[in-house]
């Protein structure tokens, strides 16, 4: 098949020729790779990815399609899909049309026949860096140029282009009206992915997602149960208003924090956050439980991690202390955290996958019977 010509080109020069996949014209972001072998209608729809060009490191990807069951939001919020080949068949039953279609419907612009392998080992060696996919402009010199001319994930709110616009009740509930189940839940929408949703719904919660600038006040007057801190795109340390939000409800009400949510306690906390080289993006991220030593494969996605304490693996805050529960046992860069004296915990990883191992499932029971 004939294809229409692309290029990669990262900030340090570093330049990959292949062909177009998706839409044509330019995207421009920060180029991470994805170690999961399935799931990329999940990676595609995960708003955590705002910002990023992802590659799978996986050689074949699009085999089964795409189906409208397993979105994880409302619209694709990556910049860019790189891949090394896009699968011409889909074949499997619940799909309704091909990666190709969707990346093309959606308005995305990708790459294929690319050494990913190749691209992959350059970010692991020297670390996540902005790049530009173009199938208009080849010339490399003004592509950097670009690149250069855009801004970065560093110090950058993502989270404000991610979340809704308006508070809704998951599966249609009514927010107005008292519901029959055990939990009333407010999750705070910074970028969550909906299987979160899922999984507080089933297991028996009535759940209510308001927009990340939704004030604590606010939260506090619906009188919920517990809330929950989703995941979302970027810097924690550039969404302050959500950590003035956190600092509201600790004490006041149970808080669990997935992912950026983890981040976000962790800076709530008087805890600091850092940039990892090449981040955390896969289905099989080892973590090991410290208060059981047992190990948990993991689903993660995220460019930042938070700092450990200079001393030992508690940390002294107004809140009481504050104690790390688990670790990364690649990099050994913290995982999660409970406070002490009130109920609060997180965890960096994600515990509804999707895609990836379900190792982590328990940690919804464990936000229930910290809201019982």
């Amino acid at each position: 098949m004939d294809r229409k010509k692309a290029i990669l080109v990262l900030a340090d020069g570093t330049t990959f020729k292949g062909n177009s996949l998706g839409t044509d014209g330019e995207a421009i972001g920060e180029v991470v790779f994805n170690t999961s072998m399935v799931g990329y209608q999940e990676i595609l729809t995960d708003p955590s990815y705002k910002g990023q060009m992802v590659v799978m490191t996986y050689p074949l990807i699009g085999n089964y399609g795409i189906n409208e069951e397993d979105h994880e939001s409302r619209k694709p919020f990556l910049e860019s899909f790189i891949v090394k080949e896009c699968s011409q068949i889909s074949s499997n039953w619940r799909s309704r049309i091909s990666l190709e279609e969707f990346l093309k419907k959606k308005s995305i612009v990708g790459i294929q026949g690319i050494d990913t392998r190749a691209l992959t080992a350059c970010i692991r060696d020297k670390g996540s860096q902005p790049g530009i996919i173009s199938t208009t402009d080849f010339d490399v010199p003004n592509l950097i140029r670009k690149i250069h001319a855009s801004p970065t994930i560093e110090g950058r709110d993502l989270v404000k282009s991610v979340t809704c616009d308006k508070p809704y009740g998951w599966e249609g509930e009514d927010i107005q009206q008292k519901s029959t189940k055990r939990h009333k839940v407010v999750v705070y929408d910074c970028g969550v992915k909906y299987n979160i949703l899922r999984q507080l719904h089933d297991h028996g919660c009535s759940v209510t997602v308001v927009p990340a600038q939704t004030t604590s006040q606010a939260v506090l007057d619906m009188n919920p149960d517990g809330v929950l801190i989703s995941n979302g795109p970027g810097d924690p340390a550039a969404v302050p208003y959500m950590v003035e939000n956190i600092k509201g409800l600790l004490g006041k009400k149970p808080v669990f924090g997935i992912c950026l949510g983890h981040q976000l306690l962790a800076l709530s906390l008087g805890l600091g956050t850092y940039k990892l080289k090449f981040g955390h993006h896969g289905g099989n991220q080892p973590v090991m439980d410290l208060l059981t030593r047992k190990v948990e494969i993991t689903a993660q996605n995220h460019n930042f991690a938070v700092e450990s304490p200079s001393q030992g693996s508690v940390h002294k805050s107004m809140y009481g202390n504050v104690e790390i529960t688990h670790l990364n046992l690649n990099d050994k860069s913290v995982e999660g955290l409970n406070c002490h004296s009130l109920p609060a915990f997180s965890v960096q990883y994600h515990p509804e996958a999707s895609p990836g191992p379900h190792d982590a499932n328990y940690l919804f029971e464990r936000f229930i019977k910290m809201m019982k």
